[in-house]
């Protein structure tokens, strides 16, 4: 499978959005979620608006994405912003 170079910037933006959703699904039933999941959303909305899915693509490169990004976190690779 041929590796895809993503953006420095929406790498970025995936991997803030999978700990954000780890962190939200990690949360006490009883926990005020409302700052996390507007995150998630704000998130969300920039990743599907990112100028690189402009060029051909598609779901296959977001899976892409997706598992570079977490190949970013488990190697330690990923840093805050």
């Amino acid at each position: 499978m041929a590796r895809h170079l993503f953006p420095d910037d929406l790498l970025r933006l995936q991997t803030d959005w999978i700990r954000t959703y780890e962190g939200l699904a990690q949360q006490s039933p009883t926990a005020s979620t409302t700052t996390m999941r507007r995150s998630l959303i704000a998130l969300s909305c920039r990743l599907a608006e990112h100028q690189f899915w402009d060029g051909p693509g598609g779901t296959a490169e977001r899976a892409s994405l997706r598992r570079a990004a977490r190949r970013r976190l488990r190697t330690g690779e990923a840093r805050d912003g």
